[in-house]
């Protein structure tokens, strides 16, 4: 559509992402030390090699993924939590947001954060290691990644359902993959970025 910019893919959706950082505080998403720091548009350590990435940066992931409500969504790297119930506002009591979390002690007190959010169709559970991403029947409407892939991750890619949205960093660079219902996808690539590895 015209005057839409590619890391823009919808204006209304842009507004939903603002109005969602807006009304959940990431201070609450951070340890107390950090808290201070909470408005600050810089990544932010959560203990246990974990970061809390930049507010731009999630803001710009969250246009680029487009989450409509209702949507089923998979937030890989949840950290804190923050971003699982930044989705979960997006998605609506209609949707469903699952975060996974790697690291078995931060991925407890991000649970913890998420239950305290308010909003029951959101969950964050530890990742299983052997295991990329969290499988489910059907598929995802929309995969979130918030730590660099070496290569795009194809275990990924097959958990979106057809018309599903990807956003993962790849290296230094920040991807959107759509899912063809042919199987086959759509690759974008939207700006630099430096993440954690993604493991």
């Amino acid at each position: 559509m015209a005057g839409r910019t590619p890391d823009d893919p919808d204006p209304a959706r842009a507004a939903d992402v603002a109005a969602a950082m807006r009304a959940l505080d990431r201070a609450a998403f951070l340890p107390p030390d950090q808290r201070p720091h909470a408005h600050e548009d810089r990544p932010l350590p959560l203990g246990h090699g974990s970061t809390s990435s930049q507010p731009s940066t999630v803001a710009a992931m969250l246009r680029l993924l487009a989450v409509p409500a209702g949507a089923r969504v998979l937030d890989v790297g949840a950290g804190s939590g923050w971003t699982t119930a930044l989705l979960a506002r997006l998605v609506g009591p209609a949707g469903e947001v699952l975060g996974v979390e790697l690291e078995p002690a931060v991925a407890a007190w991000g649970a913890g954060n998420v239950a305290a959010a308010g909003m029951p169709w959101a969950r964050l559970r530890p990742a299983d290691p052997h295991v990329l991403g969290g499988p489910r029947p059907g598929g995802w409407d929309r995969v979130l990644v918030s730590a660099a892939a070496e290569a795009l991750p194809r275990a990924l890619v097959d958990q979106l359902a057809p018309g599903g949205v990807l956003v993962v960093p790849v290296g230094r660079t920040m991807h959107r993959v759509v899912r063809r219902p042919d199987g086959g996808v759509d690759v974008t690539t939207h700006g630099s970025y430096v993440f954690v590895p993604l493991r």
